[in-house]
């Protein structure tokens, strides 16, 4: 039987040299770690429609969409995703607050690394952001 293909979203915002991430609540599949916010794609949505609604959802702002940055093919044990990266950016003033998730945080490309991804989130930003672990 062929495994679930899960379409998922992720924005990459980047604000003076920093990216925000956020951390998956406690409760949540691959609970505490971060990525960039964004979610599952749901029937009849857009990738965009889907970032915007997901983002919201995450951090209680709009996000404005920009170019996709790319897609990654990722192969869990009991599900794939597919992972669509975007270039995004909030709108000036907005303050990014952990409305559905447990934390939220600006780090350089360099700090990066001190966090731990989900792997499918890891292969894709490191591809992106040329960081290696």
């Amino acid at each position: 039987m062929a495994k679930q293909l899960i379409r998922v979203v992720a924005a990459v915002i980047e604000r003076e040299g920093r990216y925000l991430i956020t951390q998956r609540n406690p409760t949540a599949v691959l609970p505490l770690l971060w990525e960039f916010p964004g979610g599952r794609v749901e029937d009849g949505e857009s990738e965009t429609q889907a970032l915007v609604r997901e983002v919201k959802h995450r951090i209680g702002s709009e996000v404005a969409v920009f170019e996709k940055l790319g897609d990654h093919f990722h192969e869990y044990e009991a599900y794939d995703v597919l992972m669509s990266m975007y270039a995004c950016a909030l709108p000036r003033g907005a303050d990014p607050a952990p409305v559905g998730v447990n934390d939220v945080r600006w780090v350089s490309s360099e700090e990066l690394e001190r966090y731990e991804f989900p792997p499918a989130d890891q292969s894709s930003m490191s591809k992106l952001l040329g960081v290696t672990n």
